[in-house]
């Protein structure tokens, strides 16, 4: 697996990483929803950069012009509901891309004994198409290889990419075992050095569901 680090780059990304960051800015859940969409943007460009291209016809009021577009079949896949902010902010840039959901969630508890459950899928077709898995956090890596497996019953896609905000580099490693050829890319807006034994992100940024919505009932209380 292909791992690029935007955090190794001078752009604008790191800038809204620092307000996603920064505890006093989190308490403005549109500003915090508005970063993910923004990471979101800026990693989609970085990302369309690897697309299959071809020049088409493009009719104008004048004549016509021919223009490179890109032919990939794009489908964009997230996990609710954190992924949603940031999802958009992908589908804002390749606006004619699908979209695919999975409900995933994992249980309160340590790394030792961490579950993690799948409830609902919802996707278009994937045979030969690039699939784009989008989400917030890299912790584990347990969810996003869970909704991938869920992904895959609607079929094969051509590519892949994981495209998350942080990561945790134990879930990079995890990642790279479940995938280690170099036909699957992590774009990653910062990797992180650990886990706590809660398996949160460290330093992170907290949890990116209730920043970007508000708190949730644990499942367990339901």
């Amino acid at each position: 697996m292909k791992v690029i680090d935007l955090s190794q780059k001078n752009t604008l990304i790191n800038c809204y990483m620092a307000q996603l960051r920064d505890k006093d800015y989190q308490q403005n859940r549109t500003l915090f929803r508005e970063n993910m969409k923004r990471i979101g943007q800026a990693m989609a460009y970085e990302l369309s950069h690897t697309l299959d291209y071809s020049e088409k016809t493009v009719e104008t009021p004048l004549g016509t012009k021919m223009v490179p577009t890109y032919d990939d079949h794009i489908v964009v896949g997230t996990v609710l509901r954190a992924g949603l902010a940031f999802q958009e902010g992908f589908t804002s840039v390749f606006d004619g891309a699908d979209a695919a959901f999975v409900a995933a969630f994992r249980e309160e508890g340590t790394k030792e004994n961490m579950k993690i459950h799948l409830e609902y899928m919802a996707a278009p077709r994937l045979d030969g198409a690039t699939l784009l898995l989008v989400d917030p956090m890299l912790a584990t890596g347990g969810s996003l290889e869970i909704a991938l497996k869920a992904f895959l019953n609607a079929g094969m896609p051509r590519k892949l990419h994981i495209c998350v905000v942080i990561a945790a580099q134990e879930g990079v490693e995890h990642l790279k075992q479940c995938f280690p050829d170099d036909d699957v890319t992590l774009w990653a807006a910062a990797i992180d050095p650990t886990l706590n034994d809660m398996a949160y992100i460290v330093p992170g940024l907290g949890d990116a569901g209730d920043l970007s919505f508000g708190p949730k009932i644990p499942s367990k209380e339901l």
